[in-house]
């Protein structure tokens, strides 16, 4: 099937500078948000999971520092993670928004070392 040949731009009309689909606002903002829902996920649940890992095999067993009865492990070390949450320790808080941070500093650098569709 033969496709008819496209109109020449007129010059009233300035070339698109993208060939990228226009998306919508609804369709950025649901990005956006399931973009926030993972990252803080991440920051939440496995960023501790992954401290207790690694500190688990280099350091040793988890135990809680004042009362070494009240239990070990990764269970042990959530609960004092969001202990330290509640407390509103600025360490735990850097864990917990780490992710989301990181995701807006590789768009910012991405966006900084990408050549713009001018200088193409």
């Amino acid at each position: 099937m033969a496709t008819p040949p496209s109109k020449p731009a007129s010059p009233s009309q300035p070339p698109q500078a993208s060939s990228r689909p226009e998306r919508s606002a609804g369709a950025i903002v649901r990005r956006e948000a399931l973009i926030l829902v993972l990252a803080l996920a991440l920051g939440f649940i496995g960023m501790p999971l992954l401290i207790w890992v690694v500190g688990n095999r280099v350091l040793g067993t988890y135990t809680h520092a004042q009362d070494p009865t009240a239990g070990t492990g990764p269970a042990r070390l959530l609960a004092d993670y969001f202990q330290g949450l509640t407390h509103g320790s600025l360490a735990f808080w850097c864990v917990a928004i780490g992710p989301y941070v990181l995701i807006w500093l590789a768009r910012l650098l991405y966006g900084v070392a990408r050549p713009s569709p001018a200088r193409l």
